[in-house]
């Protein structure tokens, strides 16, 4: 059902607990209130801190953690044992807001296999637990494990259990993430009808991703009458982990149209909390991921990069800075012009039409050949005109046939006046006869030296050349991603005065015609 009354959203965070058990996570008790005065921070409404019963490190957290937050309900885990709640009681004592929340299994197969009761123990066992749980803590939370595999009048029987007894919450949990988002949402809508007497019971989600479908079931929860989730800090948690907060939060901001309710979290911290989650746990964010992935606000391709830099929103459903993220233009293979010149002149380099489409030509070139790093990029770019300021190369195309290089050179002058030249021999002589065909001057080649330089992640050639036109010596150096493009730079860097190469190019045509 569409929701029509605007209303809160309850933000109730298990990173300490769900999350922690991800296999291959084991938070310390510094680690846990670091990342339990972030989220205290951020705004979420409750912190499942853990399950004091586990442990005696958890129950220390738990006890740290309700000692330090002042703001967020800080609640812990309890089975329906008796152990369990009186464990989870003594460690919720010094919190200012505290929650105990039991649960025990539901479903048949957990029924049979697991706890090997009768629906009839279950329903007992959990009046039972919810009683004692109630007489330490007047915020308790039921949670009805697996819940979207128990039997649809078992389930709503216990719920309404729950109710009568007086508990806060009734959490509906998508245990081992079977349910799909229209299955979830008439699994919330049958419990919502058997607890209308009890308005003030909220509803909770608690999916997990097993098919992928965390974040949606729980938002086809709230869609049907919901008013609390239950996530994690990049959706951590058992197997393939829970719904993400931050895709939870970020829905309902986003879509406030669909889910007109309050969220009371503040999102420009989404990024920095996303970061010490990673970091604590050594889970690394993959980069594809929504909201905070590397690549959530990063852009590559030249259509979207040309319409992002007029107005980020045609591409971007998220403000950047509303998560605390920052819009990013990738330059790569699928890259436009628009977007490698905003880019230049963000890191203070400005280039006159040619310049720019000289540099482009040849970032485009490297950039089919690989990714080029920042620093090649840029030196493409900053590759001078010649000791004239006249001549640029815009093009430098080559093959190898053993020890000899076919190339072809294209040099532009201010005017966007264009010449070809073409070369054949070892690396240096075809570069120099290239060069000196497209500006119509002889040249001798006196010395030629190259490298290549390590640089980030990939090589750049460095290379310096001495030539001999008209009896004068010039000295030119250029830095490219290859060694004939280093070579080809340095020559035209090294060439004279624009006016006397000018005339003899001009004097050149003139002969061969």
């Amino acid at each position: 059902m569409d929701i029509t009354d605007t209303d809160r959203l309850i933000i109730f965070d298990t990173t300490l607990r769900d999350g922690e058990q991800s296999p291959g996570i084991a938070l310390g008790i510094r680690q846990k209130l670091e990342i339990a005065a972030a989220l205290d921070s951020l705004g979420v409404d409750v912190i499942e801190a853990g399950f004091p019963a586990a442990s005696l490190g958890d129950m220390q957290a738990v006890s740290a953690v309700a000692a330090q937050v002042a703001r967020a309900s800080v609640c812990a885990l309890a089975r329906c044992h008796e152990e369990d709640i009186r464990a989870a009681a003594k460690a919720l004592k010094p919190a200012a807001k505290p929650r105990l929340h039991v649960f025990i299994a539901t479903s048949p197969i957990h029924r049979k296999h697991k706890l090997k009761m009768s629906s009839a123990q279950v329903m007992k066992r959990a009046r039972e637990s919810i009683r004692q749980a109630l007489a330490s803590c007047s915020d308790v939370e039921f949670s009805a494990e697996d819940a979207t595999r128990t039997e649809v009048q078992f389930l709503c029987d216990m719920v309404a259990m729950a109710a009568d007894e007086g508990v806060r919450t009734v959490n509906i949990p998508d245990t081992v993430g079977y349910s799909t988002p229209n299955e979830f949402a008439l699994t919330i809508e049958a419990v919502s009808r058997v607890i209308r007497e009890h308005p003030r019971v909220v509803i909770s989600a608690h999916c997990h991703d097993d098919l992928g479908m965390a974040v949606a079931n729980s938002l086809a929860g709230v869609a049907a009458g919901a008013r609390q989730v239950e996530c994690t800090v990049n959706g951590i948690g058992e197997r393939a982990g829970n719904a993400a907060l931050e895709e939870v939060v970020m829905a309902i901001r986003t879509r406030r149209d669909r889910w007109p309710l309050a969220v009371d979290v503040r999102t420009t911290e989404l990024l920095k909390l996303s970061a010490l989650v990673a970091r604590h746990t050594g889970f690394s964010v993959p980069p594809n991921k929504a909201i905070v992935g590397a690549n959530a606000f990063a852009h590559e391709a030249g259509i979207h990069q040309h319409g992002v830099i007029g107005n980020s929103q045609t591409y971007e459903i998220i403000r950047a800075e509303d998560v605390g993220a920052q819009t990013s233009l990738v330059l790569g293979k699928h890259s436009g012009r628009h977007a490698f010149d905003s880019w230049l002149q963000k890191r203070g380099v400005k280039l006159d039409r040619v310049g720019l489409d000289v540099a482009f030509a040849a970032f485009k070139a490297s950039a089919d050949a690989g990714r080029p790093t920042e620093a090649q990029i840029l030196e493409m770019a900053q590759t001078p005109y010649s000791a004239s300021g006249k001549w640029r190369i815009q093009d430098v195309r080559y093959s190898n046939r053993g020890t000899e290089r076919r190339v072809s050179v294209t040099i532009v002058d201010r005017q966007g006046r264009s010449f070809e030249g073409h070369g054949i021999g070892p690396l240096a002589r075809a570069a120099i006869d290239a060069v000196s065909m497209a500006v119509g001057k002889k040249m001798r080649l006196i010395e030629c030296s190259y490298d290549l330089q390590s640089q980030g992640d990939g090589t750049l050639a460095n290379a310096q050349v001495e030539i001999e036109i008209g009896g004068q010596k010039f000295v030119g150096s250029a830095v490219a991603v290859s060694e004939m493009e280093a070579v080809a730079y340095s020559i035209v860097e090294a060439l004279p005065a624009f006016s006397e190469v000018a005339e003899d190019r001009q004097e050149a045509h003139r002969e061969k015609a």
